[in-house]
Order: structure tokens, then C-alpha cells, then sequence
């Protein structure tokens, strides 16, 4: 086939998204002649979108509109919908709050024709709005062009869930009868995605970037990834990893099945352990319940999958009837993982999570490499009119520490807006603490070169045996320390500057400069709590 004659299908799905629906159709339009058609689902929206959908159809003749009457719930049903409606050899699908960048789909064809296969996936960014930060999704999946013979030759494709930054033979998908779960199903890509894979396809793999999804944290409906503060959320997310498991296990693709349980593990448990001390002590209780009775059913394989964090995250949790120790969990859990003191042993000498669980054993983390080791460094910044200091403290972890010879550490304050833009760097030596098990360093901070916006602290610790850990700071609490102060600034004349701890406990810096940034800071504050 050549590939000026095989079209796509973009199956966009919108509910009263009047406000960007416009734009992820125009997108997909932008894609050009290789889209044969944009099959716009609106799922009985209320708030004008349809109006839009129809003038877009007006002025595009490739633009279909499908109007359900009934609201279905969720998104696998207007997306089945799609897949019924196309009429195209390939197909894709798109979210109406979500674009295409250009030339998403003809890499995508591109690859797929030229090599023959079903399916062909390839890179997608999170785009956190309004600052534009973008985060690549599951990178090492898409560094280089790649085909795949079968998804068992590489498990770890089993880790991008997604279903929208792929193009997908249509004739492949009615074939299998592979489709969404229907209505209400939070995570319906898990179980779409699983089926997919069960059905064998060869995948044709690009390093392009095909997909931007967008993150509105601030927005009036959250999506369903960011809305995760009521335990339904966690209900759903293990209800959909549960079905993902059994529809690869069922197909006899048990190493896929275990990459469904390793996702799970590294990316589910972690992201809603990190955020348990957020919750209240009902959804945490609930929360530790429902996640130890979905984990009983898992064997050692099935935690071997998974990170040293991600493993002994589920050890803690299936030892206790009782959430405990949410402070340290939630350290273990971030990314980069800190694993915090105390440091216990069993009476053999082995490493234990503490003295009284001596089953959550940490012996395997000690033979992971330097570069994964969850080293903990606590820091502590005051900032003050002048002569502002950071405080580090690197941790011995069983003796790995020690042996590697700490050398000194690299500094950086990384904008979280655009993390290719450092706003301080800088080097210290790291100096054997004789009071305590640890190393320490000390450097000037010069709060006046930062500009507005949040930073981030980013360490990489170097040892005198050439190896190097990237990692983030725990930030220390207590009197006196991450308190807002305003501090006079040569160039500013003030600087506003907060420094807090983050949702995984990293240290961070907030900065409002001059007197006009300062008070809208202060003028939130003050808003949010009259609110």
C-alpha cells in the first residue's frame, strides 16, 4: 500500500469542552491529506459544543460529527463509537482538551505502512498549562525507531497505557473485537491497551513526538488522572489494573501480565502512596485496606517486576493492618526515591525497613547501582537579607555510601516552569561529619538571580570512585525553617521568597520579586484565606 492511499480515522471524543474542543479538531485537520476524517463524538454536551462541531463540519467536509443522545459516563463508549463510525484503514483518537503536533500522523503511517505492522506508537509530552512545561511520557520506549515483532519482545511497552499516542489498523481492531470497557469506566486505556497487546500485534516504533496531553490542574473538572482525591479513584485504577493482568494472563502472555502488575507497583502505588499524608485518616484507612487485599493476590515475581520503592512500598503495606510510618513512605515513594533514617537491622545483620517489621527486608536494594540507590540528603535553606546558606546532609545507607567515597555535589535550582532553565548552579565539597553518620555541605545562595516562579532543588552527588546519584533534597522542618520572607534585593529592591516542602517531601523554592510581585503573592494568600 503506498501510504498517500492509506488515510486515518481521528476519533475525537469531547463532553462540554466547548472551550478547546475547536482547537484539538483543527489539529487533527492540520494533519493533512493522510487524514481522511475527523470523527467528532460529542457526548450529548450541554454547554455549545455541538454548535461548534457542526460549523467546523460546515467549513471542512472531512469533519463528522456524531452526536450521542445520551450521555455514556465516560470515555470508552464515545471512542467505541468512533471505532464503529470510521472509514478509514488506520485510525487514532484524540481527546478534545488534547492536540496532535504537526506531523504526528504522517510519522506514525509512515512507519506503520513501511513495516507492515497493526500498530505503530510514538512519543507523547505532558504539557502542564498555563506554564508549557513539558514532560515526556515513558521515554525509554521511544529513543529510537524500532519494530517490535511481538509485544512479548518488549514488556515494557506494557508500561505506556495510553491509547492516544498510537495509530491503529482499523480492519486489526474489529478483527479482535478489541474495544473500551463501556460507560463509566475511569482508566478504560488500561483494559483497551491490554487487549491490544493480547491480540499479538507487530508495533512499528518512533521516536517523534505524535502526542500532547495536556494538564489543567487548575481547571473546573479535573480529568481523571489529576482527581484523585476521593478512594473511587483508587477503586477504579485497581479495578482497571486488575482486568488489564487477567486479559494478558488469559492470552498467555504471563511476562506481560507481570509488567501490568511492575506498572501498578512504579507508578499507581507510588504516585497515591506519596500523597496519603494529604488525605484524611478515613480514605487513608480505606485506602490501605483495598491495596492490601489487591496485593495479596501478587507473588514474589510479580514484586520483583517492580523498583526497589515500588516493592518495598507493597512489603510495607501488606505487613501492617495499619497505615504507619506515612511520612518516610512518602519519601520512599517519590521520584527520585529517598530511602530516610533510621536505618534498622534484623538480628542477623540484614536490613529491615524498622526493628519491629523486620519481614520488609531492604537487603536487595543494596545491590542496585549507585545511580538507583535511594540515597536520602536533608536540606535546609533560611533565606535572609544576605548571606543566605544551604545546609546538606547526606546520609550513610548500610555501609553503599561509605564505600563509594563521597567527593562533593553538584547544586542546582531548576525552574519547574521550564526545567532546561537553572537559575543557580553550584559546587561543594562533601565533608565527613564526625558527629553523626553522614557527610555535609554548605554553599552560598544568591536568591537575588533567581527570577519569579518555582524552583526546585536538584542534587547529583559524585563519588571518588566515578560513580554519580541525581536526586532531590528532603526538606527539612521545624521552628524557624520554611517560613515566607521578604528580603531586601539590589535588583529587585524585595524578593518575596518561600521555601516548602513539595508532595514528596523535596525542598522547593517559591520567588516573587519586587515590591508589585510580593504583594500579588500576598494578595492570594490573603484571598484564599477570607475564602
Amino acid at each position: 500500500m503506498h501510504p498517500d492511499d492509506a488515510q486515518v480515522s481521528v476519533v475525537v471524543i469531547g463532553y462540554d469542552d466547548a472551550t478547546h474542543v475547536t482547537t484539538a479538531v483543527r489539529s487533527a485537520l492540520a494533519q493533512g491529506g493522510v487524514v481522511r476524517e475527523v470523527i467528532a463524538v460529542d457526548d450529548c454536551s450541554t454547554d455549545g459544543s455541538a454548535a461548534l462541531l457542526d460549523a467546523l463540519a460546515a467549513e471542512d467536509p472531512r469533519v463528522k460529527v456524531v452526536r450521542r443522545t445520551v450521555n455514556s459516563g465516560g470515555c470508552g463508549t464515545p471512542r467505541n463509537d468512533g471505532i464503529d463510525a470510521a472509514t478509514a484503514p488506520y485510525l487514532m483518537f484524540l481527546d478534545s482538551d488534547d492536540v496532535l503536533p504537526p506531523g504526528a500522523v504522517d510519522a506514525l503511517l509512515m512507519a506503520a505502512v513501511a513495516h507492515g505492522t497493526p500498530l505503530a506508537a510514538g512519543l507523547c509530552v505532558r504539557r502542564e498549562l498555563p506554564s508549557g512545561r513539558e514532560t515526556p511520557w515513558q521515554p525509554e520506549l521511544y529513543e529510537r525507531a524500532a519494530v517490535v515483532s511481538h509485544p512479548s519482545r518488549r514488556p515494557g511497552l506494557v508500561h505506556d497505557t495510553l491509547c492516544v499516542n498510537k495509530l491503529y489498523r482499523t480492519d486489526f481492531l474489529r478483527e479482535h473485537g478489541i474495544r473500551f470497557p463501556e460507560g463509566r469506566f475511569p482508566y478504560e486505556d488500561f483494559v483497551f491497551t491490554a487487549r491490544v497487546l493480547a491480540a499479538g500485534p507487530s508495533i512499528a516504533v518512533v521516536p517523534e513526538t505524535v502526542y500532547v496531553w495536556h494538564v489543567r490542574r487548575s481547571a473546573q473538572r479535573l480529568s481523571i488522572s489529576l482527581d484523585r482525591a476521593d478512594i473511587d479513584n483508587w477503586k477504579a485504577r485497581i479495578k482497571a489494573n486488575r482486568q488489564a493482568y487477567e486479559i494478558l494472563l488469559s492470552a498467555g502472555e504471563k511476562p506481560l501480565a507481570q509488567a501490568a502488575r511492575g506498572t501498578f507497583l512504579d507508578r499507581g502505588l507510588r504516585m497515591y502512596a506519596r500523597e496519603l499524608p494529604l488525605r484524611d485518616a478515613e480514605y487513608r484507612a480505606e485506602w490501605w485496606k483495598l491495596t492490601r487485599a489487591y496485593l495479596s493476590d501478587f507473588d514474589p515475581s510479580d514484586l520483583a517486576q517492580a523498583s526497589v520503592a515500588g516493592r518495598v512500598v507493597a512489603q510495607l503495606v501488606l505487613a501492617t493492618e495499619e497505615p504507619r510510618d506515612l511520612p518516610r513512605l512518602k519519601e520512599l515513594a517519590a521520584h527520585p526515591a529517598r530511602l530516610t533514617p533510621p536505618y534498622a537491622s534484623a538480628a542477623d545483620g540484614t536490613p529491615v525497613w524498622s526493628a519491629d517489621l523486620p519481614q520488609v527486608q531492604l537487603e536487595h536494594l543494596l545491590h542496585r547501582p549507585m545511580r538507583h540507590l535511594p540515597v536520602a540528603v536533608d536540606a535546609e535553606l533560611r533565606p535572609r537579607a544576605r548571606a543566605t546558606r544551604l545546609r546538606l546532609r547526606l546520609h550513610e545507607l548500610y555501609g553503599r555510601v561509605e564505600n563509594a567515597r563521597p567527593a562533593r555535589v553538584d547544586v542546582e535550582f531548576v525552574l519547574r516552569e521550564d526545567s532546561a532553565r537553572v537559575g543557580l548552579a553550584h559546587t561543594a565539597a562533601l565533608r565527613r561529619d564526625a558527629g553523626a553518620d553522614g557527610w555535609t555541605a554548605e554553599l552560598p545562595v544568591e536568591l537575588g538571580t533567581l527570577g519569579a516562579g518555582t524552583w526546585d532543588l536538584r542534587l547529583t552527588l559524585r563519588f571518588d570512585d566515578g560513580t554519580s546519584r541525581t536526586t532531590s533534597a528532603h526538606a527539612l522542618t521545624g521552628p524557624g525553617l520554611l517560613r515566607r520572607r521578604a528580603v531586601p534585593s539590589p535588583r529587585h529592591g524585595v524578593l518575596l521568597v518561600q521555601p516548602y516542602s513539595t508532595h514528596s517531601g523535596g525542598l522547593a523554592l517559591r520567588v516573587a520579586p519586587g515590591v508589585r510581585g510580593a504583594a500579588s503573592v500576598l494578595g492570594r494568600r490573603l484571598r484564599r484565606l477570607v475564602r
